[in-house]
């Protein structure tokens, strides 16, 4: 394993990205490790020769992803369900929180909707308000929600949905300062860490949620269709959202919540060997180089003239890019056009590169968004 302390070294030798390839939008979803897709090709073949393949092997693999998810947010694997998104989990969530009327459901304005439908639901149903907090001109989410928090003239906080970034331009959202803040209200703690896991530190133990998804096809380096829930030991007899043979009694701790059809060979294999491949390098090394990439191009788009927030302020893997007057019509078509790799979110450009990204693709990224402008 790579000391956090170490720096870890560009990792595109185990990828499939030709040089000309600027690919900066893991946030969106990462391109798969040599590795990880070679996991999935010999389940597809597990499939497609079920006789040569017993069936009775794919349920280790279940619990190999399912440890090795839990172990990325330091959870113990009883602790964590494998669910088939995000949205799978929280709506899983939601029907399994007791609110009483009356009370507030707290969030960040322009989230994303995954961590929106299934507690507007739950506010209608139970007679709760939802209270968007603003999106503060200084980039200070955690001050602003801090306010909102504690503010004396607002109905009792009931739940907080809350990320450790904004996913539209990674500004911070430091649960180690708001989870404290919200368990001292009694309310409860909801957390989407799909812009998270895998890219920074993450620590179910430290902030305590009730609840906590990420999927595998982004900062993982995972396939799409597969998440994983992390379910605190208060919350774990809850009603699942799928009912099957294989999350009923006796079954215990989190698995509850297992989604059906879990014995998937394709999925399985891959979100395990991804999941595990971070592990080997270490999140915290992982970070340290992120860091380092967006620093650089922070540094290089302000010498543009363009707007980024601050670097204390600033998640280390994702930046959000701002133009006065807004991004150019068709600015991130015309990026693609020359083989760079971005998106465009609630206005902000979002660069968002991963272990894959050589200095070339900074130079050629901040090269091209020079000329366009």
């Amino acid at each position: 394993m790579i000391a956090a302390a170490e720096l870890l070294q560009c990792q595109r030798h185990l990828f499939e990205i030709p040089a000309d390839v600027s690919y900066l939008d893991a946030a969106a979803w990462s391109p798969l490790p040599r590795m990880v897709r070679r996991a999935g090709e010999t389940g597809i073949l597990a499939k497609s020769q079920p006789w040569a393949h017993p069936r009775e092997a794919i349920a280790a693999w279940a619990e190999r992803a399912r440890g090795a998810a839990a172990r990325l947010v330091g959870a113990g694997t009883d602790d964590v369900a494998i669910v088939g998104s995000v949205s799978h989990a929280m709506a899983t969530a939601g029907a399994n929180l007791a609110l009483a009327p009356g009370g507030r459901v707290l969030r960040v304005a322009d989230e994303f909707p995954s961590l929106c439908l299934a507690f507007d639901r739950l506010a209608a149903e139970r007679g709760l308000v939802v209270e968007e907090v603003a999106r503060p001109s200084d980039s200070d989410w955690t001050e602003a929600l801090l306010a909102a928090i504690g503010r004396p003239d607002a109905p009792p906080l009931a739940l907080a949905t809350l990320t450790p970034l904004h996913w539209t331009d990674g500004t911070l959202i430091d649960l180690d300062r708001l989870a404290p803040a919200v368990h001292a209200t009694g309310a409860a703690l909801v957390i989407d860490a799909t812009q998270a896991v895998g890219a920074v530190p993450v620590d179910v133990m430290r902030w305590r949620p009730d609840f906590l998804a990420f999927p595998t096809y982004k900062w993982a380096l995972g396939p799409y269709g597969l998440a994983f829930l992390y379910a605190a030991p208060h919350r774990q007899g809850g009603r699942a959202i799928e009912e099957h043979i294989g999350n009923r009694p006796p079954v215990v701790g989190a698995r509850r919540y297992d989604r059906g059809e879990l014995n998937d060979p394709v999925l399985l294999p891959m979100a395990a060997t991804g999941l595990e491949l971070i592990a080997g390098w270490d999140v915290s090394a992982v970070t340290a180089r992120l860091r380092g990439l967006t620093d650089q191009l922070a540094d290089g788009v302000q010498a543009l003239g363009l707007q980024v927030a601050p670097r204390a302020r600033r998640a280390p893997h994702i930046l959000g890019v701002r133009a006065t007057g807004g991004l150019p019509h068709g600015f991130i078509g015309r990026l693609r056009d020359q083989r760079i790799f971005a998106s465009e979110r609630s206005g902000a450009l979002r660069l968002s590169p991963h272990v894959y990204v050589v200095e070339d693709d900074l130079s050629l990224c901040l090269d091209a968004i020079g000329s366009l402008l």
